[in-house]
């Protein structure tokens, strides 16, 4: 600027270039006031519209100021991309997540705890939760002081008959909540099972023991007046008893066995139609020739499986069908390759049948419907559980049909990528 003036009074005479400097000074203080004035209404623009074009310092400033809004809009998207992100796996959680102000109003919930909670992600957002979930349990819990929050509540849900909750409110942030609730309903369910097994096993193991204690008191206090007759008959009750405790110990561990692991690891070819014909014989011989035991159909074809567990399973079929027949009745076996090609193995007799209320218990571990028959009987309350787990181990289905006083039927289904049938010729 300095050397324009000194050019200016070297051409012109002192008043000319006085004006004329002062026109160039008007001349670049309106340029930089219109780029200004140009910054200005960029800045008033959305987000993301490109800086003004300049040229000389206007140009390296637009420059800076593009560079710098590029920097901010690519950190906004990777904020927003891990946003996403972040309430993408927010809400594939199979737990309940719910974020709350310091009034308990929703400011966030996820798939899962809307459904735990009969809440809409977009209707509810900005509520109250206290005036969504009516649980009064739940709302004392929310209210509660914090440290009084730091275990979880059990949460037995009014709106999904035989849901339960684990809810635990977790403070975070400037004042904020969040509420985690996950479903233990299975849990739940599996710790009332193993209350009942436990409670299950120490009754079915305290009769035989009492009756075998009981006859060796008798015994000692009865010394040498004791006869050897009542001697051998004490002995031979007793012997009853610690073979039926035995029955049970071997049923417990079987069953633990097939529990272990969902799917057999064993894949021998066996032979159906021996398999059967040998829990034929064994049928008749625990039957002593009190029913009629029947051979209907065996159809060759080999089974692929655990030889041990499928013959586990069926003889457990046979056995109930002898101890839940009456004398003098009939009970009839089959093996046949099904029109779908699946393999079934059926147990029929014309016995005390089951009512419709108890057939979908049946497979439970130490469910019976006479418990004074099954114990009369030598049952010990598992066989049934145990061809169950056979049969999830085999993929097989354990189909039942049975009436009150017309006997039942019990057939195991086997899928038919687990049969080999012969060639034909």
């Amino acid at each position: 600027m300095l050397g324009a003036g000194g050019l200016l009074w070297l051409f012109f005479d002192p008043l000319t270039a006085l004006l004329l400097l002062i026109g160039l000074l008007l001349l670049i203080l309106l340029h930089h006031l219109r780029h200004m004035a140009r910054l200005v209404n960029w800045a008033q623009k959305p987000l993301g519209t490109p800086t003004p074009v300049a040229f000389g310092v206007w140009d390296y400033i637009f420059a800076s100021l593009a560079r710098r809004a590029r920097s901010e809009r690519e950190q906004r998207e990777r904020l927003a991309h891990s946003l996403a992100r972040f309430r993408e796996a927010s809400q594939a959680l199979p737990d309940g997540v719910i974020y709350l102000s310091r009034q308990h109003t929703i400011e966030w919930i996820n798939a899962a705890a809307a459904g735990y909670f009969g809440l809409d992600g977009e209707r509810d957002m900005g509520r109250a939760i206290t005036t969504l979930v009516r649980e009064p349990t739940f709302v004392n819990y929310l209210r509660a002081p914090a440290e009084l929050t730091r275990e979880p509540l059990v949460l037995h849900s009014s709106r999904q008959e035989g849901l339960t909750l684990a809810v635990q409110v977790i403070p975070f942030g400037d004042d904020q909540e969040m509420v985690l609730a996950r479903d233990i309903t299975q849990l739940e369910r599996l710790d009332t099972m193993r209350r009942d097994f436990v409670a299950n096993v120490s009754h079915e193991l305290k009769t035989p023991l009492t009756v075998v204690n009981g006859f060796i008191e008798t015994m000692l206090d009865a010394g040498e007046d004791i006869t050897p007759g009542e001697s051998e008959h004490y002995l031979g009750l007793a012997l009853q008893q610690s073979q039926r405790m035995q029955r049970l110990v071997d049923d417990l561990l079987q069953l633990s066995t097939l529990q272990a692991n969902q799917l057999t690891s064993v894949e021998d070819p066996v032979d159906a139609g021996a398999l059967v014909r040998s829990v034929l014989y064994e049928t008749e011989q625990l039957s002593a020739g009190k029913h009629a035991i029947v051979l209907d159909a065996v159809m060759p074809a080999t089974l692929l499986g655990c030889q041990k567990e499928l013959h586990s399973a069926f003889s457990n079929l046979a056995s109930n069908a002898v101890r839940y027949t009456p004398e003098g009745g009939t009970i009839r076996l089959s093996w046949r390759v099904a029109a779908d090609g699946c393999g079934e193995f059926a147990v029929a007799d014309n016995g005390i049948g089951i009512g419709p209320e108890h057939i979908s218990r049946l497979t439970e571990r130490f469910y019976r419907v006479d418990h004074g028959r099954s114990r009369e009987t030598g049952g010990t309350g598992l066989g049934l559980a145990i061809v169950k787990h056979v049969l999830n181990r085999h993929q097989g289905l354990l189909l039942i049909r049975s009436q009150p006083g017309e006997g039942s039927c019990f057939t195991a289904r086997f899928p038919a990528k687990r049969l080999r049938l012969p060639v034909q010729s």
